[in-house]
């Protein structure tokens, strides 16, 4: 089915089963988008590596290493949406993945429901945005829940409705679940106004674990961010906590607020702008966010990598 750019961005799930499959699919998308004078992002992990943009067209394709960019998944929206504001003045084609075999379950979940935010993040934008799922290497329930966050499909040379689609910003359901409980040794500080307490358990933790120096400072600056936000906008108690697991440090902080935007954090803030920067900026620092809000409360988990 042809696609009008005038029409907005097509998100489209496009399948692969082995390394060739891959490798073409790529090829074709950078050269159908040259031949349509169109800007190309190519965002897959080793990106630089496997895509070579013909010579005297560098200024139209760029090539960005998924592996890095979407290691935390609410990192990649506000880049896809920055590639296409810098290239408001033409269409745009993104090839991207957001999912691969070899990423934590966590991860998925979550990249899973930043895929289902696509189309909102990228409302205006003209051109397709592609997005590459191995089909032999992940779970099932990975394959089902992209076919529920994507409107298209595509395959070699025809691209149809998805049947399965649940709708714009519709987040899979098993991706919506409550966060597992923290583990009962779990450090734990109740916070009403004073976050020095929060941000000293933190720091014992992230010490303790063996964070880099810099990363306890990032780590504690984005816990914060958080409690202090709870304070902000709720006038009540949170609950920090904190814990070790053998790859990583997680911290979490739960209050009684509702995040009620489905795009929270996931724009970019200037540092002059008076409020919105908190989730931002904990989304630049963090390895991954989890979150999941609802009337009787918000809970936010975040993951930090150990060295």
């Amino acid at each position: 089915m042809p696609h009008n750019a005038a029409d907005g961005v097509r998100h489209v799930l496009c399948r692969y089963d082995d390394a060739a499959a891959y490798q073409d699919a790529l090829d074709r998308f950078v050269r159908e988008g040259l031949a349509r004078d169109e800007a190309t992002l190519i965002a897959v992990p080793a990106a630089p590596c496997l895509v070579r943009s013909p010579d005297g067209h560098h200024d139209l394709v760029t090539l960005t290493d998924m592996s890095e960019l979407g290691r935390n998944p609410a990192r990649a929206i506000p880049a896809l949406r920055s590639f296409a504001d810098a290239h408001a003045d033409r269409p745009i084609r993104i090839m991207t993945e957001f999912i691969w075999p070899g990423r934590s379950a966590e991860e998925m979940c979550e990249a899973a429901r930043h895929e289902a935010l696509v189309e909102t993040a990228l409302a205006g934008v003209r051109g397709e945005v592609a997005c590459l799922y191995d089909a032999s290497g992940l779970p099932r329930l990975v394959l089902e829940d992209a076919e529920r966050t994507h409107r298209w499909q595509g395959g070699p040379d025809a691209v149809a409705p998805s049947p399965a689609y649940a709708g714009q910003g519709r987040i899979p359901a098993d991706c919506s679940l409550p966060l597992p409980r923290p583990p009962a040794d779990a450090e734990i500080v109740d916070y009403s106004s004073d976050l020095r307490p929060v941000r000293a358990m933190v720091k014992t933790v992230g010490r303790r674990a063996g964070l880099d120096p810099g990363r306890v400072t990032d780590l504690v600056l984005a816990v914060s961010e958080l409690a202090a936000n709870t304070l902000r906008h709720t006038g009540r108690a949170g609950i920090a906590r904190a814990w070790k697991t053998k790859r990583e440090v997680i911290c979490q902080v739960s209050d009684t607020g509702f995040i009620a935007d489905p795009m929270a954090g996931l724009a970019e803030r200037s540092i002059d702008e008076p409020s919105g920067k908190g989730l931002w900026l904990v989304n630049q620092i963090c390895d991954l966010v989890e979150m999941r809000t609802a009337e009787n409360g918000t809970v936010v988990r975040l993951h930090v990598r150990l060295p």
